[in-house]
């Protein structure tokens, strides 16, 4: 998208979880009706965008500021995972920006288990990710080798995703940290979000448990909540025509 002087309106701006890039959306938007564009964004850390990852507040007004650099006045939100409390929290800070939220498999409420204490753990979690993300990508290539559908695993998502400015694992383990140190900050702020809100969940997510939707949906002041099923957390990926289509009704709710 081109930078313009005049302030106009793109109808959703796409924000990728943790770890993943603006490709993560790449089937969605392509599913998406013509009258809703639609911008997907490397958020910082992540594939061609050169700044290093950042707390939820650091990705929350890096996106207000890329809105103004693009000439967005105000827009729909939707976050997949992590991407989800990042249009949450520029939702809390510049409320007026935001016409929708549209939350995939979001984190929230009650989404953290042992095994994120232990990925985000001061010595662990560093060899933890150092170890995953050295071998993920040769493992994601040779998983391939033999899946003769094709049908994309999520060895095979995480294992395509990249840094061209660093390095994933550094990415991965700042927000993993984040997701302890910030998250709450945010999630105590829901009742004051008052903005028409999409959450959409697979109830067999097994990274964000289906109750983080629910609380997302009780604590949100003007949610509503569908369930979408075979997709798992990756439901932009293995579901893209199911999320495009809510997305694109949820949009046109808003007209």
């Amino acid at each position: 998208m081109s930078l313009d002087t005049r302030v106009r309106t793109t109808n959703v701006v796409l924000l990728h979880g943790q770890p993943g890039d603006r490709s993560d959306w790449d089937a969605v938007t392509a599913l998406l009706p013509g009258s809703i564009p639609a911008l997907a964004l490397d958020r910082p850390g992540y594939g061609d965008n050169p700044e290093p990852a950042g707390t939820i507040e650091d990705n929350a007004r890096w996106l207000l500021d890329r809105l103004d650099r693009e000439g967005i006045d105000s827009t729909v939100l939707a976050g997949h995972s992590y991407g989800g409390a990042i249009a949450l929290a520029a939702a809390t800070l510049a409320p007026r920006r935001v016409r929708g939220l549209v939350l995939v498999a979001s984190v929230g409420p009650g989404c953290l288990t042992r095994w994120d204490e232990l990925l985000a753990a001061p010595v662990a979690g560093a060899a933890l990710a150092v170890t995953a993300w050295s071998v993920l990508p040769w493992l994601a290539r040779k998983s391939l080798d033999h899946n003769h559908s094709r049908t994309p695993n999520t060895l095979h998502l995480l294992g395509g995703v990249h840094h061209r400015h660093g390095a994933v694992w550094r990415s991965f383990l700042s927000e993993q940290r984040e997701l302890f140190d910030g998250l709450d900050r945010w999630t105590e702020r829901l009742s004051d979000i008052p903005i028409p809100a999409l959450i959409l969940a697979d109830p067999a997510d097994k990274v964000v448990p289906i109750s983080t939707s629910h609380a997302l949906c009780e604590q949100l002041p003007c949610a509503r909540i569908e369930l979408v099923n075979g997709g798992g957390h990756h439901l932009p990926r293995r579901l893209p025509a199911a999320v495009a289509a809510r997305i694109g009704e949820f949009v046109d709710s808003l007209e």
